[in-house]
């Protein structure tokens, strides 16, 4: 891969540039899977005296992983006896896909992800709720919203069950804000007890009114809850939003694992890729001694994500402090970020992330391959 890179301040000595380069490549991601100089990341490469000054853009939210990340380069880096100091500087860039190009983008949004399953009851709210807060935990700016029109569950899960939104000039509605991210949900706009009473298309209608008409600040991912299903909901956002990719959450068991097979199988005939694979309450272990259980069965999400080509993007326990936070308004990410549930989250974050930027790579490779044929 040749690469270019401009240092109007700098001259970088030509014989030092080999090293560096290659010292800067055999640095593999462990989410790219490539060396930083083929994955792109690369992007300021000068020095001044015996100083290196490195810039690096990453194209997938990873902050927590910053310093361990600048730690690592520096270390192989001061093996060049050139270079007696590196200064790394790390930035985050999302790269904007969509699989749907021929629908306008949501104003103010980079990328939009379909968090679904193809039943209920198997913790998809909760896990779409911690994983925008994991995305906004490693650096990105976020919002959710809650496309279950006849369960809208995210105002209670944020903690903000008694926002309003609000329209200013009549024609945009606010979106809420809740420990750091954006929310937009039907719920807001009902009263305790009430129920959204609609037929397909309204409820298909409303989703519509719900994306276009919130005053969305620029965000680089809107994270959609989807309803359980296959319905028109499902189809309304496949045919008419840019969505970039979907992600599909089960747990082990077989029934559990059927229905998922059916999320996959739409998204793949709408050609909205599939990034991965979030496999829910896959074990359980004893507070007491530790014992590791598996009440719904083992290897259901691996197996589902190895015969559709898609990667598991992690395993999460059945925990009664997830359940409980969420209840309380509090999710995991939040309340406990140091817990091992958190963690759990924001890997699923960096992997997702990634996958996003490595599906736009695989589009432009393939736009490539169609123009020069």
């Amino acid at each position: 891969m040749l690469l270019s890179i401009s240092y109007p301040d700098y001259q970088l000595d030509a014989q030092l540039l080999t090293p560096v380069l290659a010292i800067l490549d055999a640095h593999q991601d462990p989410y790219l899977k490539q060396g930083l100089v083929a994955a792109g990341c690369v992007v300021k490469l000068a020095i001044e005296g015996k100083r290196l000054l490195l810039g690096l853009v990453y194209p997938y939210p990873c902050m927590t992983q910053y310093r361990d990340t600048v730690m690592a380069i520096t270390n192989k880096l001061a093996v060049l006896d050139a270079i007696d100091e590196v200064e790394c500087e790390i930035d985050f860039q999302p790269r904007v896909y969509s699989a749907i190009t021929s629908v306008a983008p949501i104003a103010n949004v980079k990328q939009v992800i379909a968090i679904a399953s193809g039943k209920g009851g198997v913790g998809k709210s909760t896990t779409a709720v911690n994983l925008a807060l994991a995305l906004k935990a490693e650096g990105a700016e976020v919002g959710i919203l809650d496309a279950d029109i006849y369960g809208p569950s995210i105002p209670l899960m944020l903690g903000i069950p008694h926002f309003r939104p609000q329209s200013p000039d009549g024609k945009m509605m606010t979106a809420a804000s809740a420990h750091g991210i954006s929310a937009q949900s039907i719920g807001f706009m009902l009263g305790d007890g009430e129920a959204a009473v609609w037929r397909g298309p309204m409820a298909a209608g409303a989703l519509v009114q719900l994306l276009n008409e919130t005053q969305w600040p620029e965000l680089d991912y809107l994270i959609i809850d989807m309803p359980p299903g296959t319905g028109d909901i499902q189809l309304t956002l496949s045919q008419k939003f840019p969505v970039s990719g979907a992600v599909i959450v089960t747990t082990p068991q077989d029934i559990a694992l059927a229905d998922a097979q059916k999320g996959i199988t739409m998204f793949n005939k709408v050609q909205i890729p599939v990034l991965g694979i979030v496999e829910n309450m896959s074990f359980h272990l004893c507070p007491e001694c530790g014992h590791k259980e598996h009440p719904f069965g083992t290897h259901g999400g691996s197996k589902i994500a190895e015969r559709y080509n898609v990667p598991l993007l992690g395993a999460l326990p059945l925990n009664i402090n997830i359940r409980e936070s969420m209840d309380n308004g509090a999710p995991s990410v939040v309340k406990e970020p140091e817990s091992e549930v958190s963690g759990i989250y924001r890997e699923i974050a960096r992997q997702l992330g990634a996958q996003l930027a490595l599906q736009q790579i695989k589009s432009t490779v393939s736009i490539s391959i169609s123009d020069d044929e």
